[in-house]
């Protein structure tokens, strides 16, 4: 499945078939982060992809033109015993691009995203385009270069969770704003009648009964005063082979158009649901019509 940019192509998610839940969470656990900016006037993606397995973490960074076509890419590969920062100078749009990373210190939870400890900075004529991590004078100091006129601005984020009935994770829907706890419950095992559940910071914003029934849906809630879509897709869990190997998908997504492109895809099973996604995110995320988050929510023994 490429759901991003062709030359992210390795890093698409593939439905497990393994019988194995601990050998899904290895293969599948990664994240990936898609911001916006400016080089020379023109509108690129940069993808961030943070990655987790047996090996240790990996990282990857890679830039695209607005027609999702590869300028430059720079993988650092899982590490367990080897150096965790260096730089790497690449060229496009006939500018130096620089990307700096730091993660010799870095703190990492359950997850394949460092909690802190760390910076990766991407520098374009001696301006710091993109910069995330904590260790912000750390890198505009080893990089020597200067904040953007204009920063790039998440558009799409699309992850992983794990859990046997409670998946959460944190979503930030707008720029600049409040970080919230994103939770989802649902127990499709000890119950006749599954119930879904999503919360916000604790409250209730969506709840969907009779399950069974609708195991395919979409609803708008509203986060800081903005509508979002929530589609969701929980197909494998409930009519699955196996509820510990298939995955479940939710999409966040702060757009008006969501409803009408919904209604565009042909939704006659799950793995053409579960494509229409990640495909709509491809055709509209350098549109600028809002934030979109993807989840794959995968169950645990």
């Amino acid at each position: 499945m490429r759901d991003f940019p062709s030359c992210f192509g390795e890093n698409g998610v593939q439905v497990a078939d393994s019988s194995s839940s601990n050998t899904s969470r290895n293969a599948q656990n990664l994240v990936t982060c898609v911001y916006q900016c400016r080089i020379r006037g023109r509108t690129c993606l940069i993808t961030v992809t943070w990655s987790k397995n047996l090996m240790g973490q990996g990282l990857s960074v890679g830039i695209d033109d607005s027609a999702n076509q590869c300028l430059c890419k720079v993988e650092i590969k899982p590490w367990l015993f080897s150096k965790r920062k260096g730089s790497k100078s690449l060229e496009a749009y006939s500018c130096k691009i620089d990307i700096y990373w730091d993660l010799s210190s870095a703190k990492f939870g359950s997850g394949p995203e460092p909690l802190e400890g760390f910076y990766v900075g991407v520098i374009v004529d001696k301006q710091m385009v993109l910069l995330l991590g904590d260790l912000r004078k750390e890198a505009f100091k080893k990089t020597n270069s200067s904040p953007a006129p204009s920063a790039a601005v998440l558009v799409a984020k699309r992850e992983h969770v794990f859990g046997k009935r409670v998946f959460v994770t944190k979503a930030q829907f707008c720029d600049n704003g409040k970080i919230h706890d994103l939770m989802i419950d649902c127990d499709t095992i000890s119950v006749n009648d599954p119930c879904l559940i999503i919360r916000v910071d604790g409250k209730t914003l969506l709840q969907v009964k009779r399950l069974r029934w609708k195991f395919r849906g979409n609803h708008t809630i509203l986060v800081d005063g903005l509508a979002v879509e929530v589609f969701w897709d929980v197909h494998n869990w409930l009519f699955g082979a196996s509820s510990s190997v298939g995955n479940a998908v939710f999409m966040f997504k702060t757009c008006l158009s969501a409803e009408k492109l919904w209604a565009s895809q042909s939704l006659s099973d799950s793995s053409t649901l579960q494509w229409s996604f990640s495909q709509r995110f491809l055709d509209n995320k350098s549109q600028n019509l809002g934030f979109s988050l993807i989840l794959y929510a995968w169950k645990n023994e």
